[in-house]
């Protein structure tokens, strides 16, 4: 579901061109649970943002479903964003004036065209899958972190993406609950979806059916 051949990227510091990722190749197939760890600053993150078409100022070239986000217009990766790329972040990122099945409906209501009653069905299914069927009219502020983030998973995975990126998911969570998030990406990841999770929780790595180190730049 995800190919990266070679990528590199630097960012500029005044004068100098600080070099962050060197080179990095990374198969990623269906069903992968694949926990990526490195120091602080590694450019882990950076490198989830090249392979979430999220970053498109980069070199060497990184595939999608077999799409290149190198040839991509902006609007086209966005496209492909929103409909076959889930993001789940630390901060769970919910808007706190609308209710759980609410908030998983709003990447299909930026949507054009998209019908109303499928989508919040969707939604609904969705929270029904990460175990919070009975909390779709809760708002952020009555849910717990553990379920915020259930609601922010079951946002990123309404429209039935092919791969779900995670930047640190647990980071936030005490530790019974960040298990549970853990499992539930195993039971995701058994189900055929691409996950890749960037960490630096031994808990994660424990999970995960692949684990790569990104170190100087290079993934190994």
């Amino acid at each position: 579901m995800i190919s990266l051949r070679g990528v590199t990227k630097s960012f500029r510091d005044g004068p100098r061109e600080v070099p962050v990722l060197r080179g990095v190749d990374l198969e990623a197939a269906p069903g992968e649970l694949i926990a990526v760890v490195g120091q602080s600053g590694s450019g882990k993150s950076t490198l989830l943002y090249v392979a979430g078409a999220l970053d498109g100022d980069f070199g060497g070239d990184a595939f999608v479903d077999g799409a290149s986000l190198r040839t991509m217009s902006e609007p086209q990766r966005a496209a492909l964003r929103n409909r076959r790329i889930g993001f789940v972040f630390q901060s769970f990122n919910l808007l706190p004036g609308l209710t759980a099945v609410e908030n998983v409906m709003l990447p299909g209501v930026l949507r054009p065209g998209e019908p109303f009653e499928p989508l919040r069905a969707r939604a609904h299914a969705a929270l029904a899958r990460v175990g919070l069927a009975e909390k779709a009219l809760a708002r952020p502020a009555r849910l717990s972190g553990g379920e915020r983030q259930r609601v922010a998973i079951a946002r990123a995975l309404s429209a039935g993406p092919s791969v779900l990126l995670a930047d640190e998911p647990t980071g936030n969570l005490d530790a019974e609950t960040g298990e549970g998030i853990i499992r539930l990406f195993a039971e995701l990841a058994a189900g055929g979806l691409t996950i890749i999770v960037v960490t630096h929780e031994e808990r994660v790595s424990r999970a995960a059916t692949r684990v790569l180190h990104l170190r100087d730049g290079v993934l190994a």
